[in-house]
C-alpha cells in the first residue's frame, strides 16, 4: 500500500536500523533476504542484545513498522560466506512463529545466555514446518530504555 518507492524507503530504514545494531554487537551480516536479513554472532547474549536494538530502533523509527525476529544457536553449514542448515532453517522457522514488534528464541539460546540478565516468558512448545519433534520457544522481555 506504500507503493514501491515508499516500501524502498521503509526497508533502507529497516536496513540501516539492523545494521547498526549487528555494529553495535558483533554481529555478521550474512544475507539480505528481500524482506530481512540474516545475520550470525558469536555469542547468543549478543545475538539477543542486538535483537532488543532492532525492536527499539524500529519502535523509534519516524514511520511505523514492525518486524519479527527469530534466534537460533547451533553450528550452521557454511559454504563461501553463507550459511545453511539445520541451524538455520530452525532460525527461519522461529522466526515465522514471531509476532511482529517480537523476539522469539529456542531453548538452546535462552540457555547459552544465562547469567546474561536476559528476560524470557516460556511460550509452550510449538509444532515447525520441516521438524519432526516440537521445539520450545521463549519470547525475550526487556524494559523501556533497556539498552540492547
Amino acid at each position: 500500500k506504500l507503493g514501491d518507492d515508499g516500501a524502498m524507503k521503509l526497508l533502507r530504514r529497516h536496513d540501516a536500523i539492523v545494521r547498526e545494531a549487528l555494529g553495535q554487537h558483533d554481529g555478521r551480516e550474512v544475507k539480505h533476504t528481500g524482506d530481512g536479513i540474516m545475520a550470525s554472532f558469536p555469542l547468543a547474549s549478543s545475538a539477543i542484545d542486538a535483537a532488543i536494538a532492532i525492536q527499539q530502533g524500529v519502535a523509534a523509527a519516524p514511520v511505523e513498522f514492525r518486524v519479527r525476529i527469530g534466534l537460533n544457536a547451533g553450528e550452521p553449514v557454511v559454504e563461501e560466506s553463507d550459511l545453511f542448515g539445520t541451524a538455520v532453517q530452525l532460525a527461519r522457522r522461529v522466526c515465522d512463529k514471531a509476532e511482529a514488534g517480537t523476539i522469539l528464541v529456542t531453548d538452546v539460546v535462552r540457555q547459552l545466555a544465562a547469567g546474561k540478565g536476559c528476560l524470557f516468558s516460556d511460550q509452550g512448545v510449538e509444532p515447525l514446518k520441516g521438524f519432526d519433534d516440537p521445539v520450545r520457544l521463549y519470547q525475550v522481555r526487556w524494559q523501556e530504555g533497556q539498552v540492547g
